[in-house]
């Protein structure tokens, strides 16, 4: 009598634009007994033909990928497609509100960093498999963090001067744009900056970017 059968390792895609990542990724997850290997991808579009041609359960997602398509464009490929899709697990390096963000809202299953243990990175990649979404602790922490301190709230002249701001508009140029006085440009950009905590405008560019405030 023949016991249960073992189950069948998790298959894995590993998609990193630094060959020597990717051989250490291998490597590691090699040593693994329930996890398999199927492909490496150097690029988001290598990575979409060879999902499609090897079905992996998971693929493991580096955000910066070089020239082409970045991490997030190739999942919201990876997930949009038509019948079964592979779950999506973020393995990088960047643990900023933006990337995180905009990863999750691409379709990622989870948003693991480098400097993980490979316990962890083992763990969670059995939960991606399983659709269950696995989050580094310091990313854990900033999500939650966004969550109990909601994004400021701009007025819509506030947000339009803004947007003319991140086009790297002085403040003479932003009157004419929306025909208001430099003197009401500046009123405003008092309160942009106590808004966003910040006193630059470089600095409220960088907020604005990274809590999605430009639309």
């Amino acid at each position: 009598m023949t016991g249960p059968a073992a189950p069948r390792p998790v298959r894995i895609l590993v998609c990193d634009d630094h060959v020597v990542v990717r051989a250490g990724l291998l490597a590691l997850l090699d040593s693994a007994p329930d996890i398999e290997v199927v492909g490496e991808a150097g690029t988001g579009e290598e990575a979409l033909a060879l999902a499609a041609k090897l079905a992996p359960d998971v693929v493991l997602m580096d955000l910066q990928l070089g020239t082409g398509m970045d991490g997030v464009a190739t999942t919201r490929r990876l997930t949009a497609g038509p019948g079964a899709t592979p779950h999506v697990l973020v393995l990088t390096t960047y643990d900023t509100d933006a990337d995180i963000t905009r990863a999750i809202e691409a379709g990622a299953t989870g948003y693991l960093l480098k400097a993980e243990r490979p316990e962890e990175l083992f763990s969670a990649i059995q939960a991606a498999a399983q659709g269950r979404t696995t989050l580094s602790a310091p990313v854990a922490s900033r999500v939650m963090a966004r969550m109990r301190s909601p994004r400021p709230s701009l007025t819509d002249r506030e947000r339009d001067i803004l947007a003319q701001l991140a086009q790297g508009l002085g403040n003479r140029d932003i009157a004419r744009a929306l025909f208001i006085s430099e003197a009401t440009v500046k009123t405003h950009l008092g309160r942009i900056y106590d808004k966003l905590g910040v006193d630059t405008r470089a600095g409220a560019v960088a907020v604005a970017k990274e809590q999605c405030l430009l639309g």
